[in-house]
């Protein structure tokens, strides 16, 4: 349990929830919340994750029949909570940690206050990791847990999803721990916690997967054979079932090498990559053109590593293309430039001038392609095109005013980008490919914002990923579709929906070692909770629930190795509460803010706020029309309050239009990342200051 702040904030006071429930100050001493029902009103309030409670909501969980004087008795024991958890605060000084609001009560501790939601932090952390450093993570976060999650309250129907949840958890946790021990060269550090594991939970077959391979890694073939039939056995007693699969691969392969004890011990992964490498080298001549496929296909596998190799992948790209190009052989640049189909879901580019030539190599290929070239070989390059040309990555000079005209005519690149999605998807889907129709897709989505509103559309074309996927067995087009299916859900509202698409998103980054997926899903998280957040906040108060649900957030940002994800958005998370309220931003709450590229539509209200109107229209008269991805609604929101608050009826009537579409929606929930309020809101605002 971790404590953090200051005793009158309450910040300081942490909490425990994985096994009994308890309390601590500051100084790590127990605090005596009182008696069952005391604990358990707190546990209830803590399991509602800084949420409102209503009161009616809290009897209805504390008692099966409430007893007369319920509502009263709720209400003293808040109140001697209250006393408990904030010793020090002044009669009648409102409580920051144990709020009443509206019908009821939410407690408000600091992110990583409460146990659980450290540990799931922590976990979290681990998933973007390299084996050897995940597993101290895991370890840690496991030491966390005293027993089963609320373990005082068995049989509080209002703690059942929960413990399951946590409970779930905790289970990937002892087997991703394994998995890490395993591939950083520990497998007998991991077979005693399995051993135990698959006792206490037969019907995990990741957990008899684990294990059998800890055993094989630690060279006892015979042993690993013994687990992998015990748990055949124990999957048809119980389930009814047999094993994945994964398990009877696995068995094969053991009994394989059962059959050919003279053969070398089974090799790790490390080993296995050392001696293709170096078969490799032995096999294919220096400067042989297969050398820059299988240079272009591993630069693709390495870009949805992590941070590290998504970097190392762009480096290198580049380079690559351009050697294929100067080999002459137009076929062999196109396949260079076509194999790199990495999903992509952010809309602006990492390097700007890598895209650049990226596109003009790609087009200069395809002009020089032979007619008999494979339809495959050109739709790639097509999609290569469309990928690459997301945002307003080819925009040469200045972009076109916002104010002015939409003038499609000034900016040929994206009809161009538009055109070559479009004829890379017919292709696809006209030669039943479908690793290519995923790649495709991926740039008719990133092509799909020259309109505001447009979420809709975009969560059909993130449904169609996922199940051609499903279908295919394709792993990254599914993380993609289940991604875009995050924003598209979220910039429509449906939550729930959101939320099983994340969920599902996190599942597969954890299997199968996806971790740039988790910092979209942990933003959108992030997103989630001031989506929830109640309307009658306070700016201030706002802002603390804002600053809280970013802290994890904004703290992956640094590393998650997307600078085109990662620039500016740390200083927009702490604007949103201010503009949804209405209000004007304080210019020295923003003095050392970074606003990255998103500076040309912030400033406007900035100057407003520092009381110089006329620096502000000449903002607004200068500001260019906000680019075409993910975060130009929410850009044009700024724009129309800063219009109407001006008076700039001309800027005005063109984020009004510009936003028309976009009406009911979230102003920047459809990013996945974060949120305005309500574009009605500023719609209302714009056309009331363009006279309309």
């Amino acid at each position: 349990m971790t404590t953090t702040g200051s005793p009158a904030s309450g910040a300081a006071v942490g909490f425990g929830v994985l096994g009994p429930v308890e309390c601590r100050d500051g100084a790590g001493l127990p605090v005596r919340l009182g008696g069952p029902r005391h604990r358990e009103v707190v546990a209830r309030l803590l399991v509602a994750r800084r949420r409102v409670v209503p009161v009616d909501r809290l009897v209805a969980d504390l008692w099966e029949e409430p007893p007369p004087g319920a509502t009263g008795a709720v209400r003293t024991f808040v109140a001697e909570v209250r006393r408990a958890l904030e010793p020090g605060r002044r009669p009648r000084t409102p409580s920051r940690l144990l709020a009443t609001e509206g019908p009821g009560y939410v407690l408000r501790p600091a992110p990583g206050a409460v146990d659980a939601w450290h540990f799931e932090a922590e976990v979290a952390r681990a998933a973007g990791l390299a084996p050897a450093g995940a597993a101290p993570v895991l370890d840690a976060a496991l030491a966390t847990w005293r027993g089963p999650a609320y373990a005082d309250f068995p049989g509080a129907r209002w703690a059942h999803a929960e413990r399951a949840r946590l409970a779930e958890l905790r289970l990937h946790a002892v087997e991703r721990r394994a998995d890490a021990l395993i591939r950083s060269g520990a497998p007998r550090e991991a077979v005693w916690d399995l051993d135990a594991h698959v006792a206490e939970h037969p019907w995990r077959e990741d957990g008899w997967h684990l294990l059998a391979t800890a055993l094989l890694r630690s060279g006892r073939q015979g042993d690993a054979l013994g687990v992998l039939r015990r748990a055949r056995r124990v999957l048809a007693d119980q389930l009814g079932a047999d094993p994945g699969p994964g398990l009877a691969r696995l068995e094969r392969e053991v009994l394989r090498q059962a059959d050919h004890p003279d053969e070398a011990a089974p090799a790790t992964g490390d080993e296995v990559w050392s001696s293709a490498a170096a078969a490799y080298e032995g096999s294919v001549p220096a400067r042989s053109p297969a050398r820059l496929e299988a240079t272009a296909s591993l630069l693709r596998e390495l870009a949805v590593t992590g941070a590290g190799g998504l970097g190392a992948a762009r480096r290198h790209r580049a380079a690559a293309v351009a050697a294929a190009e100067r080999t002459g052989d137009a076929e062999l640049a196109a396949r260079v430039i076509g194999v790199y189909d990495v999903p992509a879901v952010w809309t602006r580019v990492d390097d700007t001038d890598a895209a650049r030539t990226v596109v003009r190599t790609a087009e200069r290929v395809l002009a020089r392609l032979p007619e008999d070239a494979p339809e495959t070989v050109r739709a790639r390059l097509l999609a290569s095109v469309a990928v690459e040309s997301r945002g307003d990555a080819l925009a040469e000079g200045a972009l076109p005013r916002a104010a002015d005209p939409p003038g499609g005519a000034r900016e040929p690149w994206r009809r161009r980008a538009q055109q070559a999605a479009a004829e890379a998807e017919s292709a696809a889907r006209r030669l039943h490919d479908a690793s290519l129709l995923a790649f495709a897709m991926n740039g008719t989505f990133l092509q799909s914002f020259a309109h505001c509103g447009q979420a809709a559309r975009r969560d059909a074309t993130g449904a169609e990923l996922v199940r051609l996927a499903r279908t295919h067995g394709l792993l990254g087009p599914e993380v993609l579709g289940r991604l875009i299916r995050v924003q598209a859900l979220a910039g429509l509202g449906d939550l729930p929906g959101a939320d099983h698409q994340a969920t599902a998103a996190d599942h597969l980054a954890d299997r199968y070692e996806r971790p740039l997926a988790r910092v979209f899903t942990t933003w959108y998280r992030a997103l989630r909770t001031t989506l929830a957040t109640p309307a009658d906040l306070t700016a201030t108060e706002a802002a603390e629930v804002t600053e809280a649900a970013y802290a994890e957030a904004v703290a992956l940002l640094p590393t998650c190795g997307m600078p085109g994800v990662a620039t500016g958005l740390p200083a927009l998370t702490r604007l949103a509460p201010v503009v949804r309220a209405g209000a004007l931003p304080a210019p020295e709450a923003f003095t050392e803010a970074d606003w990255g590229p998103y500076d040309p539509w912030v400033r406007p209200l900035l100057l407003l706020g520092d009381a110089r109107p006329d620096e502000a229209r000449e903002a607004l008269r200068t500001a260019p029309r906000p680019p075409h991805d993910l975060m130009a609604e929410p850009m044009w929101c700024l724009l129309a309050r800063a219009a109407a608050l001006a008076g700039d009826p001309v800027l005005a009537a063109r984020a009004a239009a510009a936003l028309g579409p976009a009406e009911d929606q979230q102003a920047g929930a459809a990013s996945g990342l974060l949120t305005f309020g309500p574009v009605a809101a500023y719609l209302a605002e714009a056309r009331e200051a363009a006279g309309g």
